[in-house]
C-alpha cells in the first residue's frame, strides 16, 4: 500500500511521497522517507518491495554522486532517467531483479526546464507532465487530468496535489502522510504541507541565502588610516 505522485510547472516539479512502512494490513513505520535527492536539482520518489527500494535508491544516489566527483558536473535530468531506467533493465535480466517503481523529477540548468519521468520495475521510462505510482494512482489521475494545466505556477500545482491527497484520503482504506518536496532552479526544497504557504518560508530562505552570498562577494570598505600627530 504505496502512494507517491509527481506534478511539472513552468519551472518546478512538485514530488510528493506517503511515509508508510508495513506488509499488508501491518503498518511498522508512518515517518518512512521514500524520496531520495540523487543532486543539487534532481530528487526521486520511490516504492516496492522494501529491501529492494533501500538498496536501489543507495545505489543511485552514490552513482549519481561519483559521476559528479568525477566530472565536476551534476549530471542533467535526461541523462539520470537514461541510466535509471537502464540499471532497471539490466536488473530485471539478472537473477536479483529490482522490484522499485519511482518517479524522477528534476530542473535542467542548462534549458532552464523541468523534467518529470515515470518509471516501472520493468525498465519502462516515460516523460510526463503529472504521474503517480501505487494505488494512489487509482484515484489521483483523473483529478489530475481535470486539474492540471500547462505552464501552471506553484499554487496551482499544489493545490492539485492537495486534491490528490484529499481523494486519497477519502477512497482508499488506508490513512496516508505525505512527504513533498518541490525543484526549481535554487534546488531542492523541502514544503511543509501543513503550511497554507510552503512558499514563503522557501523564498525567505532563498532571499536569506542571496544576501549571505551578495554579502560573501562584496569586498569589505577600506577606512582611510588616520595620520598620525606630529
Amino acid at each position: 500500500m504505496e502512494c507517491s505522485f509527481g506534478i511539472s510547472g513552468k519551472d518546478f516539479v512538485l514530488l510528493a511521497s506517503d511515509m508508510t512502512a508495513g506488509r499488508s494490513i501491518l503498518q511498522f513505520k508512518s515517518d518512512e522517507n521514500k524520496i531520495k535527492v540523487l543532486g543539487p536539482h534532481l530528487a526521486m520518489a520511490y516504492g516496492g518491495e522494501p529491501g529492494d527500494t533501500n538498496n536501489f535508491a543507495d545505489f543511485i544516489e552514490r552513482n549519481v554522486r561519483l559521476y559528479h566527483i568525477r566530472h565536476n558536473s551534476a549530471l542533467l535530468p535526461h541523462a539520470a532517467s537514461a541510466w535509471i531506467r537502464r540499471s532497471l533493465a539490466d536488473s530485471l535480466r539478472s537473477r536479483r531483479p529490482y522490484a522499485v517503481n519511482l518517479l524522477l523529477g528534476g530542473y535542467d540548468t542548462t534549458s532552464d526546464e523541468p523534467h518529470l519521468y515515470w518509471i516501472d520495475y520493468l525498465g519502462t521510462k516515460a516523460v510526463v507532465p503529472y504521474a503517480a505510482h501505487g494505488f494512489g494512482q487509482l484515484v489521483a489521475l483523473s483529478t489530475m487530468d481535470k486539474w492540471w494545466t500547462e505552464g501552471c505556477d506553484r499554487h496551482e500545482a499544489l493545490d492539485v496535489l492537495r486534491k490528490c491527497i484529499n481523494e486519497v484520503a477519502i477512497r482508499l482504506t488506508v490513512k496516508f502522510d505525505f512527504n513533498c518536496i518541490i525543484i526549481d532552479k535554487s534546488g531542492v526544497h523541502k514544503l511543509d504541507l501543513s503550511s497554507e504557504d510552503p512558499f514563503a518560508k522557501i523564498a525567505a530562505e532563498d532571499a536569506e541565502k542571496a544576501a549571505a552570498e551578495e554579502q560573501l562577494a562584496t569586498p569589505p570598505t577600506q577606512t582611510p588610516a588616520v595620520a598620525a600627530a606630529a
